[in-house]
């Protein structure tokens, strides 16, 4: 699978990255052999790039992302997580479970949001201590929405350092919003955005300010949520849209793409996956995956072949924003086997 450089950084991410929130137990459990095997089955596709975090299942995710990682030779893959949420025991008395922050893991931990100086390095050394790794490839600041100025002027000079130290090889931000990280885009030197569920087919605000301002800096984005929380893979009443049920507009459109997209013959998932790779400043496109045949199938839309004519419906019917670029039609190339 091909790999595209992080910025200026000497990090490269592949085409397609594993979100790895599910191995944290996101929503319903996952057996410790399911979490192997889904890696396991990653890597056989190629996949060289694995995003977890300390929120994912309070530590989980990133405990059996390391544990399944073990024995494969480091310069080999990349490793991204995520500071800004300190995990700290639970000694107050509450719910049993995680399940009001959607994971089902136990509540032995409370998530303290933390985006000072201090707490990035103390986030950075946990998750290396959980991941059994001596070094992160990306580190991001995790939804800074609530805390901009902290995150701008605490937490980023201390990835800063952490850069020019090597303990990571690339910095950036994670959020579900474009504005804030065009910010950052324009006030600070991170190498990397990883926006979710704002350049998809369905949602391409992204577009309007922060993939030109990356492009024109030379930066790198990685999209994440191109599915819109499960929307875009089968649109139907009661689909959820960013976490909730979709409502009635926002479902009408999605219905639309899938109608355009079964004119052409082709997944509606198919469509979603490819459609960011038109955009130069993306690097890598992050999708979630529980089980080996979830990832067997992402592997499989990706390298479906999509028209042009399909693209050229999608403007013709006001479904892609005004200058959205679209990707080429050739597939990516099949893995050796």
């Amino acid at each position: 699978m091909n790999t595209t450089p992080l910025g200026g950084s000497a990090v490269s991410v592949s085409q397609l990255a594993l979100g790895c929130a599910a191995l944290g137990n996101l929503y319903q459990p996952v057996t410790d052999d399911a979490a192997q095997a889904t890696v396991d089955a990653a890597w056989d596709a190629g996949i060289r790039t694995f995003d977890t975090a300390p929120h994912y299942g309070l530590g989980l995710s990133e405990r059996r992302l390391g544990a399944a990682l073990q024995g494969r030779p480091r310069d080999t893959y990349t490793v991204s997580t995520k500071v800004g949420r300190l995990l700290v025991p639970n000694s107050k008395s509450g719910p049993d479970d995680d399940l009001a922050n959607g994971f089902a893991v136990s509540a032995t931990h409370r998530r303290v949001w933390d985006f000072s100086a201090d707490g990035v390095r103390r986030s950075l050394d946990a998750s290396l201590d959980r991941l059994g790794l001596d070094r992160v490839d990306v580190a991001l600041l995790h939804d800074p929405d609530d805390h901009a100025e902290q995150a701008l002027h605490e937490a980023y000079p201390a990835l800063e350092r952490l850069r020019a130290e090597g303990v990571v090889g690339a910095i950036g931000v994670g959020m579900n919003q474009s504005v804030l990280p065009s910010r950052f885009l324009r006030e600070t030197d991170i190498d990397v955005v990883l926006l979710a569920g704002r350049y998809t087919l369905l949602d391409q605000e992204g577009l309007a300010e922060l993939l030109p301002e990356a492009a024109a800096r030379g930066r790198s984005v990685v999209i994440g949520g191109v599915f819109n929380s499960g929307l875009l893979t089968a649109p139907r009443p009661g689909a959820t849209y960013d976490y909730a049920p979709a409502p009635q507009p926002v479902l009408d459109r999605a219905l639309r793409l899938l109608a355009v997209t079964e004119r052409h013959g082709v997944p509606l998932r198919a469509a979603s996956l490819r459609f960011p790779f038109g955009h130069g400043a993306v690097a890598s496109v992050l999708t979630g995956a529980r089980s080996p045949e979830e990832v067997r199938d992402t592997v499989e839309q990706l390298r479906c072949t999509i028209p042009d004519a399909l693209w050229d419906e999608l403007r013709a019917e006001g479904l892609l924003a005004e200058g959205s670029p679209v990707p080429v039609s050739t597939p990516p190339p099949k893995e050796p086997s």
